[in-house]
C-alpha cells in the first residue's frame, strides 16, 4: 500500500477528507501524516482473502461487525462454514488482517456465495498452440 494509492483511491470514491491525501494538512492532525482510508483497507484485506476464502464466489452477501482499531499490512485468516440455502454453495465467515509487527489492524465478518468443489462454472481447457 502505497500513499499514492491510498490518495487515487480516496479520491476516486469522491472521499473529500484531506486527512487522506493532502499530506500539508494530515500534517497538522494527530498522526503527523495522511492516514489510510479505512475503505481502502477493507478493500485490500477483502482482495488478499480472495484465494483462501472466495476464490470460487458466485456473489459477496455482506461485510459485518467491521473494526478498524489501526491500519492494515499483513492478513490472517480463519473460516467458519454453515449450512446455505443453495446446494452448490456454502457461506463462509470471519477475516482479520494484522500488521507484520501482530497488531491487529481490522476484522469483519464477510459473508459469500461459494461454490461447492466441483459445483462451479465448467472452464474449457485451453489447448496449447
Amino acid at each position: 500500500m502505497t500513499q499514492t494509492g491510498n490518495a487515487w483511491f480516496t479520491l476516486l470514491t469522491q472521499n473529500t477528507a484531506p486527512l487522506h491525501f493532502d499530506q500539508q494538512y494530515a500534517s497538522h492532525a494527530e498522526f503527523g501524516r495522511p492516514l489510510v482510508n479505512s475503505a481502502f483497507t477493507i478493500v485490500l484485506v477483502t482482495g488478499q482473502s480472495v484465494s483462501d476464502i472466495s476464490q470460487n464466489v458466485m456473489a459477496n452477501l455482506g461485510w459485518d461487525e467491521v473494526r478498524l482499531p489501526t491500519r492494515c499490512s499483513k492478513a490472517t485468516l480463519s473460516t467458519r462454514c454453515r449450512k446455505c440455502w443453495r446446494p452448490d454453495s456454502r457461506a463462509v465467515g470471519r477475516t482479520s488482517a494484522s500488521k507484520q509487527d501482530g497488531t491487529l489492524v481490522i476484522t469483519f465478518r464477510r459473508t459469500v456465495m461459494v461454490y461447492r468443489r466441483g459445483r462451479g462454472p465448467s472452464i474449457p481447457e485451453v489447448a496449447p498452440s
